[in-house]
């Protein structure tokens, strides 16, 4: 790969190209002498706010890589702490969080900021010694952000001609590549033969060789180019074209002026071994598809004919026994793009409280709680969000309830239906945009045990329920099931519960009545009461027969958490997902245990072959010191005839670039229905498994041909660079490979 000194000012210049049509290419703002940064690399000590009565001086400080923030007490002996500016989702300047709001009026607020992160970790909630360092703070990690996401100057910074390691990096996060930051500092100090930490003309090619070394990549390439050192246009379209995409001139000359580095080839309208690499590591050849992380569903359907990403417990942190209640999994949820969540509700001193009744999880106030979803419920999508009410208050605490809903939740709280005609279908996630509904059980009235007491009439029944909070329910009506038969009966906005076990029994003995229910009303499935350390059921059995909200602990990782976050990875991970249309028909005759066809059942022959891994991560069991021995399982997630799981041999002491060359093929009934699961785990002779990483995406999401998985860790964040390189083919039912189609509307 020939590479020359001015090709990084041709394709990374501010120049208006046909480069800058392509959205790989961005704009990285150079922050050096931003005033905001240079406070916080300076450091800065403060308050770091704690349950009420706690407070702790903390001295926080960006490191020089401008990523990382340190934070750690000067009189404490413990290691410090540090959090990188891209697990970041928010700063909040003022008193927003449930422990600062403990301190009211103690507290100045516009001293005050809280900073909320993406993984499931509790806030940073701080107080700087002016409003001045707050400001610097919080507007300092948003221009960090901003530069991370939006990149905005050219890897080459002093148009010298020769790159520092940052440069190099630069380039790289130009075209969306990844990667593992000490392994490329080592390979460029080895390649700067000079010493003087700058690498130039024949240097830099070497770096990029080493670095982008792929044999299974080169492989491919020879393939295609016929072993010719170069791809020319024909080739390169007739590679597109395999792989199920634009394989228009237009579109390859593009991707030859975005990724290709050497400039004569460039000029030719060809594309070398290096370009090529380039290509195949950016995110377009994530096995996900890309035109599936935006809203591009049909949104204008009943809320009945969507899966819903539901959350239970959503109060708790960890398990149902001791755990601690807090705003902050909301938070979390949220984020996550859930789009129900639970409040159980029961009185407090004073005002009504939040917590797992009967135990000794600690209690939150139903205020703060509603507050925290005032500011975070639609952060990350715009659709309405159901708020599962489980009441144990007393009328007079119903009645706060209510008054703490509409007064913080404003506009925003849907308190009328949008028509007033009769309600013969749900509205959609469309018309209840930035919505909150509320879901509980309405007027409640309690007949006395003591009979004898109803002479008359007068006095012989209690009312349970506040006609204040009564009022808020409107679509989301909360009613004991009582039949399939009775709940035909009943209009769309009546809803029911089921526990798991109730569920799988209506699916085992009426799975196909069960479907036509969910067609028109919601259905909201829990989580044993057995489950005390918050672990999960099996989520896809319920939505094999269409239930909507199948609510799970978020708070506890595992296979579960992996296969909602799966199921409502696309269409933007905005929590609604359309169900498939066999799912949606009021007289289907769809049911998940039908083993000779029928609606839905589409015969698709899926085969994947696991090629290689590159920079596996190590085990979170603290075997830090051992070299791994990685196998990866495919899992089949779907109808019962569909589950299906296979694995590959083991490779021994290789985490960095292990090699399989396995296929295996699985036979689909009812695709639109399935997740597919890829788990990366240590082989341990001698005890369980260890986990490495996984990745999970509906069938109807993957993209055909040479792909990469980019693996997640156990709860949902990037392992990046670590991935699977892999090899996805469809066979329909007429024998023709294609691109899995989207579901249908």
């Amino acid at each position: 790969m020939q590479l020359y000194n001015n090709k990084y000012n041709t394709i990374f210049s501010n120049k208006p190209t046909n480069v800058a049509t392509s959205p790989n290419i961005q704009q990285l703002p150079n922050v050096d002498d931003d005033e905001d940064v240079q406070a916080m690399m300076q450091g800065s000590t403060m308050l770091k706010i704690g349950s009420p009565n706690w407070k702790w001086r903390r001295f926080l400080k960006l490191e020089d890589d401008k990523i990382t923030i340190c934070h750690h007490s000067k009189k404490s002996l413990k290691k410090s702490k540090t959090f990188k500016v891209e697990d970041v989702e928010s700063v909040q300047e003022g008193c927003h969080s449930e422990r600062q709001r403990s301190y009211e009026g103690f507290l100045p607020e516009e001293y005050c900021l809280t900073v909320v992160f993406k993984k499931n970790l509790k806030s940073l909630d701080l107080q700087c010694k002016s409003r001045e360092e707050a400001q610097h703070w919080a507007r300092g990690i948003r221009t960090l952000q901003q530069r991370m996401n939006n990149m905005s100057h050219k890897a080459d910074l002093n148009n010298d001609g020769v790159l520092t390691f940052e440069e190099m990096k630069t380039l790289l996060q130009m075209v969306n590549i990844d990667l593992d930051e000490q392994h490329a500092s080592q390979l460029f100090k080895e390649c700067d033969q000079s010493g003087d930490m700058l690498l130039e003309n024949e240097e830099i090619e070497t770096f990029c060789c080493r670095l982008l070394q792929r044999p299974e990549l080169e492989n491919v390439f020879d393939q295609y180019s016929s072993k010719s050192h170069v791809l020319s246009t024909v080739k390169l379209r007739k590679f597109l074209k395999e792989q199920g995409e634009d394989s228009t001139l237009v579109h390859a000359e593009n991707l030859i002026l975005t990724y290709e580095l050497d400039e004569s080839a460039k000029q030719a309208q060809k594309m070398t071994l290096g370009g090529f690499t380039m290509y195949m590591l950016s995110k377009n050849n994530d096995i996900f598809d890309p035109e599936h992380d935006k809203i591009y569903q049909d949104m204008s359907r009943p809320l009945s004919h969507y899966f819903i990403s539901s959350s239970h417990n959503t109060y708790l942190t960890k398990d149902q026994l001791v755990g601690e209640s807090s705003t902050e999994p909301y938070i979390w949820a949220l984020t996550q793009g859930c789009r129900c969540v639970e409040l159980d509700c029961w009185d407090g001193d004073k005002e009504p409280v939040i917590f797992h009744g009967h135990t000794l999880t600690t209690k939150v106030p139903f205020k703060e709680v509603v507050k925290t979803i005032a500011d975070y419920a639609f952060k990350t999508s715009p659709f309405p969000l159901i708020l599962s009410l489980e009441n144990h208050c007393s009328v007079e605490q119903q009645t706060i309830m209510a008054q703490q809903l509409r007064s913080i939740l404003g506009d925003k709280l849907l308190t009328e239906p949008l028509s007033d005609q009769p309600c013969e279908s749900l509205p959609s996630p469309e018309e209840l945009k930035e919505k909150i509904l509320v879901k509980v059980k309405k007027e409640q009235v309690d007949q006395p045990k003591d009979k004898s007491k109803a002479k008359g009439k007068t006095n012989a029944f209690v009312c349970t329920m506040s006609q204040e909070l009564s009022d808020l329910v409107v679509y989301t009506r909360s009613v004991p099931f009582k039949g399939f038969s009775e709940a035909a009966k009943k209009p769309p906005n009546e809803m029911s519960s089921f526990t798991e076990k109730v569920a799988l029994k209506h699916i085992k003995t009426s799975g196909k009545l069960f479907v036509q229910h969910n067609s028109q009303h919601l259905s909201r499935i829990y989580p044993s009461g057995f489950r005390l350390q918050s672990s999960n059921y099996d989520p896809q059995d319920m939505w094999n027969v269409g239930c909507q909200l199948v609510a799970l602990n978020f708070q506890t990782d595992g296979e579960q958490m992996d296969l909602n976050r799966g199921r409502f990875l696309p269409n933007g991970r905005c929590g609604y997902v359309l169900k498939p249309s066999f799912l949606c028909q009021t007289d289907t005759e769809f049911n998940p245990d039908n083993k000779g066809g029928g609606p839905g059942h589409n015969h698709t022959l899926l085969t994947i072959q696991i090629i290689s891994a590159q920079q596996l991560p190590k085990p979170e069991n603290g075997k830090l010191k051992s070299i791994v021995d990685p196998m990866v399982w495919i899992e089949i997630h779907g109808v019962p005839i569909d589950n299906s799981k296979e694995k590959t041999k083991r490779i021994d002491n290789n985490g960095f670039n292990p090699t399989w060359n396995e296929t295996f093929t699985f036979k689909l009934h009812v695709p639109e229905l399935v997740l597919v699961r890829f788990v990366v785990e240590d082989h341990d002779h001698h005890s369980k498994n260890d986990f490495l990483g996984q990745f999970t995406l509906p069938f109807t999401s993957m993209q055909a041909g040479y792909r990469h998985v980019r693996l997640l860790g156990a709860d949902g964040s990037s392992l990046s660079p670590a991935s699977l390189f892999v090899h996805v083919k469809v066979t329909s039912n007429y024998g023709s490979p294609k691109h899995a189609a989207s579901p249908k509307a």
